[in-house]
Parts: structure tokens; C-alpha cells; sequence
């Protein structure tokens, strides 16, 4: 095993080589410039692109910052344990009396003996290299929780997004059809001045007026929660306008690809980490099924006129009972290998109905949606036109032309709501995968 180093290119030809530690520095360096930067730029264009929110988002997580950590312990890890174990110095006095005329002297008694040694332990290469790969297996399992954790970050600062977008539209309508109702007010109210009208149309428009003001209360009640939940992800970014709305009428997934596509997704690839894992650590089991073997070196000094004196000793642990321990240590780990490995299998099959789902209920809204806008919104203006034309040539009530404003209303919210459900799910399905984005410069 090896460090990571990065290389960059200087002037004249020349090289510099950066570790992982600086890189990684470098990188949260050029993080926070670029959130500065995009977030800057946002407040100073006035409008918050979807694609912008997502590389805000991702500027600001802390999320992936903590995997980029763990990824790079674990590779430190797998580095130090190729290693063999640190020496052990010895110093020590053996046989010192501490009675007598002698007591507590290191010299005038001749078994005194004043000691230093060195013990090495020496572990087989082939358990080092078991424990490094154990430790590779997690760095690359954290580099797949990063990805899912990115994945989780994209898609939910899409819906974010996207619920702020389509809750601002409905905002914005039920205050249009607020603006109509006022008007009826007024005419209600002057033709009830001028003899022409009732009582009762006055009493039916301010009513319609008072319940038109409550939802356009409910509105923007939603309008700042869905507020609150994008700041969650951009920060203060949140509070400009928002810009177009992508093209949600379109998924990358096909229900023929699912199986090959479901097999990248970020959850399962941690899965398969977390199996390799497993696997390491069995091989690492496996190996600790022989003995490492340790040495130690002691030089001995005596009193004047003795001999110096040399051990030399060997240490080698006895797996005497290797059935009731190494054995059963490898088949705990192995039978964690086929744990692993079914947990994976049960995910994908689970992941496979999701998805199929998800691809259907987002095409049954598009569906609905062309129904909606080829006929239920058609016929509910007609139903209002219809009315109103009746009520300006005095067939027609008041209440009718209201209650058909109500109903057009309700249509077309319902075509909103109905177009937000369908988005949601097309951002599930969209950042399925993560979709990596550019976070050193924001775009001009």
C-alpha cells in the first residue's frame, strides 16, 4: 500500500506533489470559496437556478466533508498496517537484594544484574497485507457512503426546490383569483346601491372574498415552510426568487435498464463495500490461524569481575484449542460475509419495486396532466364563462358565477399539486445516481 499523493503542474516544467492531507485542505479551501462565490452571485442575479441550488447544496454539506474524512483515515490506516509492530526497549535490575550490607546495590552483589533489551515481534506479511486490505475495503466503503450521501443531498435539495417553485405558483393564483372576487365585490356591492342586486349576491362575494384570503393565507403558510426546508440546503440563498422550473417530462431510467442501472446505485454499492468488508475480515481471520513469532535480545551486566552476560529468546503463542477459537472466529466472519451478501440481494429486489413504481406513478401523472390540461381545465373556464355570461344577462346568480370560479379554482390547483407530486417523483428518480457538479467556480 501506498500514499496518494497529487501532482500540480508550476512553471517551467516543474511538479509539485501534494499528499492527501493537503489536498484535502486545498479542496475545503476552494469549498468555502465557491459557496461565497455562488451564493454571492445568486443574491446578485436575483434568482436562484435549480442547477445553482444543487452545486449550493453541495458546496455546504458537512455530510460529505465527514465521508472525505473517514476516507482518508481509513487509507492512513491501510498504510500503518503494513507496518511491522513498534520494537519494545527493556531496562530493568534482576536479583537486587534489599536486605543485608549489600541492600540495594547493583554492583558489590555478584547475581545483581543490570539489564537492556529489545523484543520485535514479527507479524506475517501476508496478516499485514490482510489488514491493510480490511482497511482499503472501508476506505472504499466510505467513498460509496459519500456517494449515497450525495445522492440523498441532491435529491432532497431538488424537492426543496421544486416544492418552493410550484407552492409560489399556487400562491401566486389564489391571489389572482383573489383580484376577480374583489372585483365581483365591487359590482355586487354597486349594483346592490343601485337597485340592480341583492342583498344576497353582496353577502355570497364578501364571503367568497373572506375564504379566498384564507387560503391565500394556507398558500403562503406553505410558501415559507417550503422557504425554511430549502434553506436547510442553500443557506440564505433560499430567499431570493427562484428561476425556470427544469424539464421534468423526461427520466434517464427505462424499466428494461432497472436491473443494470439499480446495480450502480449508490445504496447498493455500499452494500457491496460493507460485503467486502466482511470478506477482508474473514481473510484476516483466516490468517490469524498462524502464529506471529516474537524475538527478544537483553544484554546483562554484573558486578566487577563477572562476565557480561546475553539472552536470546523466542515467543510464539500456542493455538492449542484453534476448534474452539481461530475456527470459530472464521466462521462468525464468514457467516457475516453471507449475511452481508443477502441483506444485498434483499435490498436490490426492494430497490427494483421502488423504482418500478416510481417510473409508473410518474408516468401516470404526466398522463393526468394532459387530461387536465386538454379538458378539466378547459371545462371548468367554460363552466365560468358559461355562468358569468348568464349572470351579466340576468339568467344567471351571482353564487353561480362564484361557485364556478371555486371549481375552476380547485382544477387548477389540482393540476399544480398534481404537477408537484409528478416532479418529486421525477427527482427521485433523477438523482438516483448522483450527478456531480462543479463547485470550484460558479458560472458567471
Amino acid at each position: 500500500m501506498f500514499p496518494h499523493f497529487s501532482l500540480l503542474p508550476r512553471r517551467g516544467m516543474q511538479w509539485v506533489v501534494l499528499d492527501l492531507p493537503t489536498r484535502m485542505r486545498l479542496q475545503r479551501v476552494a469549498i468555502v470559496v465557491a459557496l461565497s462565490l455562488a451564493t454571492f452571485q445568486a443574491h446578485a442575479q436575483g434568482v436562484l437556478a435549480f442547477e445553482q441550488a444543487l452545486s449550493l447544496s453541495q458546496a455546504r454539506s458537512q455530510q460529505l466533508v465527514a465521508q472525505d474524512h473517514a476516507t482518508s483515515a481509513a487509507r492512513d490506516m491501510a498504510v500503518s498496517a503494513t507496518q511491522q509492530p513498534d520494537p519494545i526497549l527493556k531496562l530493568g535490575i534482576n536479583n537486587l537484594p534489599i536486605n543485608g550490607s549489600d541492600r540495594f546495590s547493583v554492583t558489590r552483589d555478584f547475581m545483581t544484574m543490570r539489564s537492556v533489551g529489545l523484543m520485535q515481534e514479527f507479524t506475517r506479511e501476508d496478516k499485514r497485507l490482510a489488514r491493510s486490505r480490511r482497511f482499503e475495503r472501508e476506505a472504499q466503503a466510505s467513498e460509496a457512503s459519500r456517494a449515497l450521501a450525495l445522492s440523498q443531498l441532491q435529491r432532497d435539495t431538488a424537492i426543496a426546490w421544486l416544492d418552493l417553485y410550484y407552492q409560489g405558483r399556487m400562491l401566486a393564483l389564489v391571489k389572482a383569483q383573489r383580484d376577480d372576487i374583489r372585483l365581483q365585490v365591487d359590482a355586487a356591492e354597486a349594483a346592490y346601491r343601485g337597485g340592480r342586486g341583492s342583498r344576497t349576491d353582496v353577502v355570497s362575494a364578501r364571503a367568497a372574498l373572506a375564504q379566498m384570503d384564507d387560503r391565500i393565507d394556507l398558500a403562503a403558510r406553505e410558501v415559507n415552510t417550503a422557504q425554511t426546508a430549502l434553506s436547510r440546503w442553500t443557506g440564505r440563498a433560499a430567499d431570493t426568487p427562484l428561476g425556470e422550473a427544469p424539464d421534468t417530462s423526461h427520466v434517464h431510467l427505462h424499466q428494461a435498464d432497472l436491473e443494470s442501472v439499480l446495480a450502480t446505485h449508490p445504496d447498493i454499492t455500499v452494500m457491496v463495500r460493507q460485503e467486502e468488508m466482511a470478506q477482508a475480515d474473514a481473510d484476516l481471520a483466516r490468517a490469524n490461524k498462524q502464529s506471529d513469532w516474537g524475538v527478544e535480545l537483553m544484554l546483562s551486566q554484573r558486578g566487577p569481575g563477572y562476565s557480561k552476560m546475553a539472552s536470546v529468546n523466542v515467543s510464539v503463542p500456542l493455538q492449542w484449542d484453534q476448534k474452539n477459537r481461530q475456527d470459530r472466529d472464521l466462521a462468525a466472519k464468514l457467516a457475516t460475509v453471507e449475511q452481508m451478501r443477502a441483506q444485498r440481494e434483499e435490498a436490490t429486489r426492494e430497490h427494483l419495486a421502488e423504482v418500478t413504481t416510481m417510473l409508473q406513478t410518474w408516468q401516470s401523472g404526466r398522463d393526468r396532466m394532459r387530461r387536465y390540461d386538454s379538458a378539466l381545465i378547459p371545462l371548468a373556464a367554460d363552466r365560468t364563462h358559461a355562468a358569468l355570461t348568464a349572470y351579466r344577462g340576468g339568467s344567471g346568480t351571482l353564487s353561480s358565477v362564484l361557485d364556478a370560479r371555486r371549481m375552476e379554482l380547485d382544477t387548477q390547483m389540482d393540476r399544480l399539486r398534481l404537477d408537484m407530486d409528478t416532479a418529486r417523483i421525477w427527482a427521485q428518480l433523477n438523482y438516483l445516481i448522483p450527478v456531480e457538479h462543479d463547485v470550484a467556480m460558479p458560472r458567471p
